[in-house]
């Protein structure tokens, strides 16, 4: 934990420099988690560790549980769920992908479990540096899905998950996705809650329905061909549910603490833009950065953060790309079908061809502004097809 000295007239504390990893156990605590259960990977080990730092002081009230894979974690997660607790963990990468037959119960058994990912690369060969492979893979399990900018964000987006997760209209597992260091391990200042103001802004947990042996239940048992159909569209209406659902959470959250997201979809200067580029976590901010630097030299860009992936934004992206001339995608993934995965969302909601797909930040490459100049001028360009913009000696290479 790294502290700042900025206090308010009462004394709190109310600016720490915190890692983003800080941040997601820091919400943790504030959202006053009951169970906890985790198996360390890097870069998700230090949630796990701060988790654990915070329970054993007794600053945090919780039941930690050291389990001994990611598979089991997930398991208990969905028990102490069924029972009425508040539940969380972090994963990242392997860990993830070894969750991901709990996963898809965690959604089945409607337990809204929620975990930020420490989103990494997926092996082989060997890497631990990040990108969205993780996150991307498990896109159809049925989770929310998130995505970060900032480490402030991810406190906030944890506590967002609660709320809208734990509706009883929605009762879905949310995933929060932060990029492996570059926020995980990357110190930025960021401003903690009171208690008081999450416990105002956070009910406790309250199922409509929980394992209570005084009245029995049977909960994830076996569902035949005649009603599995209905099982899962339930889980698609929750979904559309959970859009209203997280824009009246944004609302009241900015009211109590100040700040918005744009959710689900940030837009950055696109009112008047001839090209814009799509891209989710915190590439974007780097992209705001280029999208300023070239509007002083007379290119009309602009930059639309994928903040919620699931539900994707269809709506959202519909009239974005329908304002705009020229819109590319960045995934820092690759599906090894035609394009990226968001590209390809995107494509879909937007029904029309004419959008670029540029993969880049694969296994933690960096991506430096001039590798964005690129993509914002192959986008004003009007290029097409997919492009591998910092493959090293590739055509996009300088």
């Amino acid at each position: 934990m790294f502290q700042a000295g900025d206090h308010n007239g009462e004394g709190r504390l109310m600016i720490e420099a915190s890692t983003g990893n800080y941040a997601a156990a820091k919400a943790a605590k504030l959202a006053r988690t009951d169970v906890v259960a985790v198996y360390p990977i890097t870069p998700q080990t230090t949630i796990s560790e701060y988790v654990a730092s915070m329970v054993q002081s007794g600053e945090m009230n919780a039941e930690f549980l050291l389990m001994e894979s990611e598979h089991s974690a997930m398991s208990a997660l969905i028990g102490a769920s069924t029972i009425g607790a508040r539940t969380f963990t972090a994963t990242s990468s392997h860990g993830l992908a070894l969750m991901h037959e709990m996963l898809m119960w965690a959604v089945g058994a409607r337990t809204p479990v929620v975990m930020p990912v420490a989103a990494r690369a997926i092996g082989g060969p060997w890497n631990i540096w990040g990108d969205h492979q993780d996150a991307i893979s498990e896109r159809d399990t049925g989770w929310l899905q998130f995505f970060c900018e900032n480490n402030q964000e991810v406190l906030d987006t944890i506590l967002m998950a609660y709320r809208v997760a734990e509706d009883r209209e929605v009762m879905l597992p949310a995933m929060v996705v932060e990029d492996g260091f570059v926020l995980s391990h990357t110190v930025e200042r960021i401003d903690i809650p009171d208690q008081e103001e999450v416990d105002a802004y956070l009910p406790k947990y309250n199922p409509e329905f929980s394992a209570d042996t005084s009245n029995p239940m049977r909960f994830g048992g076996l569902v035949t061909p005649d009603l599995w159909t209905e099982f899962r569209y339930r889980i698609a209406e929750s979904h559309e549910i959970s859009r209203e659902k997280l824009k009246a959470a944004e609302k009241d959250f900015e009211k109590v603490f100040g700040r918005s997201y744009g959710s689900p979809v940030e837009t950055y200067r696109c009112e008047d833009a001839d090209a814009v580029l799509i891209a989710a976590g915190a590439v974007a901010g780097t992209a705001k950065e280029v999208a300023d630097q070239l509007r002083k030299e007379g290119k009309k860009v602009g930059v639309a953060r994928i903040r919620v992936f699931r539900p994707f934004p269809s709506e959202e992206i519909r009239k974005l790309v329908a304002s705009v001339p020229s819109v590319g995608v960045l995934d820092k993934s690759y599906t090894f079908g035609d394009g990226g995965a968001m590209f390809n969302e995107v494509r879909s909601a937007a029904g029309t061809l004419e959008i670029g797909s540029y993969i880049a930040g694969l296994g933690g490459r960096d991506v430096p502004p001039k590798v964005l100049v690129k993509i914002f001028n192959d986008i004003l360009k009007k290029n097409r097809g997919t492009v591998w913009a910092d493959l090293k000696g590739g055509d996009f290479d300088d």
